[in-house]
């Protein structure tokens, strides 16, 4: 059965098929001719006679074919797979065996059948996890994988079509609407980005990931497209805000510039006002396995820049609660961890051995039961009801015995109006156990020093907070395929923290 999003697309393909539905390489690509691509695709998989109620892997990077792979999948009601294609083989097959995947489509490459789809058997002997605990899926994700082997997060389609409905409303996606793709196609934000503007009938300008970090294509593309809806991580905003700095432009026709995913640093978020004049500007906040769950919009018209911005409101339908370590719920003021419920979260990870502990079933008040995902993000509840980001539960190490958050070590760093970009980590010490490592970029005319720095923190941090080394650095820090800071890159660097000790 086709889930309401891949109907909605039809109709726009058979009622406006002139229309533009993807940007890609300079080019535009209608919404007929994307449905030309998604009706031969689904024709191949058919051709395959795969069992339908098993899923199909999906190993590709963000492409108009791939795209199209995905709507013959959703058009047929077929589960599929999409993990990150940055993930190592070894690591890829496993997940697909997990998955019960049964075939591995690469669109793009000649196949056997003479077709545009790659078919290839799963290798590995990871045990399938099959059925997921909600039997109607489209949309099988993937965590991070930071502590270890990816997640499986498994969405059923009434989750995502109610997602998809409420981001177009809410960011006037519509017919003439077009939306930049920042994200790679595996990436939960591209719920947004590409799949909430395609049911809508909007446009998407597709950001060719190998040009990412190129500041001047990104603002070409926003400028040459007429975008209205920006959705990224900080490092994008940082691209345009680099890109102004040397030619003066402004992107106009921008409407809502939306950050996620990583906390916005003041530097970046005093300049946007100027970058989109007509913009509105949100931060959200969301999980692979939630979705995004709570928003807050920004005033910037004063001028006054928050060195924290909050995480927001839930979205309608959404339940949030903060609790302490002990499982009592914070009720006024104070810290604990997050839970969220929302009407578009999975039902748990496909593994059904890692949900013990991460969702928990509460009492909903009215007989029944509500499923909460525990998102390990440690926040602050204030005096006038706002909630902002401590930082995540395992972020937390022991330094000389206290428990300190690199999070709070980098805020602090983050408020001096030098700084660019923070990454604080974690060095193994013999006497200590842990001590601190920051990496700063600073702003290119700077003369920011370690010494300055330290100076900063002094009347922010507590002693035990203090990074015992700093490196100062005028290049970005790595990053991950998402745009977020990479800590793994930095991380072997401590050898270098321990020689300037």
């Amino acid at each position: 059965m086709a889930t309401s999003l891949a109907d909605h697309f039809l109709g726009h393909a058979q009622s406006e098929p002139s229309a533009p539905a993807l940007i890609w390489q300079g080019e535009a690509i209608s919404y007929g001719a994307l449905q030309e691509m998604a009706a031969a695709a689904e024709a191949e998989v058919a051709r395959l006679d795969l069992p339908l109620d098993r899923p199909v892997g999906i190993r590709a990077k963000k492409s108009p074919k791939a795209i199209a792979l995905v709507l013959a999948c959703l058009k047929a009601g077929r589960p599929f797979m999409l993990p990150s294609v940055e993930l190592p083989p070894e690591i890829l097959d496993q997940l697909f065996a997990q998955g019960a995947a049964s075939r591995v489509l690469s669109p793009g490459e000649p196949s056997s059948n003479g077709g545009g789809l790659a078919a290839s058997e799963v290798q590995s002997d990871e045990p399938a996890e099959w059925p997921p605990p909600s039997t109607d899926v489209s949309f099988m994700l993937t965590t991070s994988g930071s502590t270890g082997l990816p997640k499986i997060v498994p969405l059923a389609p009434a989750g995502v079509d109610r997602f998809t409905d409420w981001a177009a409303a809410q960011f006037e996606i519509r017919p003439g609407t077009t939306v930049i793709n920042y994200a790679p196609l595996n990436f939960d934000l591209c719920l947004l980005d590409i799949w909430s503007t395609l049911k809508a009938g909007g446009c998407v300008a597709l950001v060719d990931q190998d040009q990412a970090t190129s500041g001047g294509y990104l603002a070409d593309l926003i400028t040459d497209h007429d975008v209205s809806v920006v959705q990224a991580v900080p490092m994008l905003y940082r691209l345009l805000i680099d890109v102004a700095r040397d030619d003066g432009r402004t992107f106009p026709s921008v409407r809502h510039a939306i950050t996620t995913g990583d906390k916005m640093p003041a530097t970046t978020l005093k300049e946007l006002p100027a970058l989109f004049p007509n913009a509105r500007f949100f931060n959200i906040y969301g999980c692979t396995e939630t979705n995004d769950s709570l928003m807050h919009e920004l005033d910037l018209s004063g001028g006054d820049v928050p060195m924290q911005i909050p995480i927001g409101q839930p979205l309608p339908g959404v339940d949030a609660r903060i609790q302490t370590e002990a499982g009592e719920v914070v009720e006024g003021e104070g810290v604990g961890e997050l839970l969220v419920c929302t009407p578009f979260q999975t039902q748990g990870y496909l593994k059904a051995s890692l949900n013990e502990g991460r969702f928990i079933d509460y009492p909903d008040g009215n007989g029944g039961q509500k499923r909460y995902y525990r998102t390990g993000d440690v926040v602050r509840r204030h005096g006038d009801g706002s909630v902002t980001l401590e930082g995540r539960s395992d972020f937390y190490v022991k330094v000389r015995g206290v428990r300190v958050s690199t999070q709070v070590v980098e805020q602090a760093i983050q408020e001096h109006p030098d700084v660019i970009e923070v990454a604080v980590v974690a060095v193994p010490d013999e006497l200590a156990g842990s001590r601190l490592h920051a990496e700063v970029r600073r702003e290119p005319d700077s003369k920011l020093n370690s010494l300055s720095l330290r100076q900063h923190c002094s009347s922010r941090l507590a002693r035990t907070e203090m990074p015992s080394s700093i490196q100062i650095v005028t290049e970005p820090l790595p990053k991950t395929s998402t745009g977020k800071i990479d800590r793994k890159q930095i991380g072997p660097q401590k050898e270098r923290a321990r020689a300037n000790g």
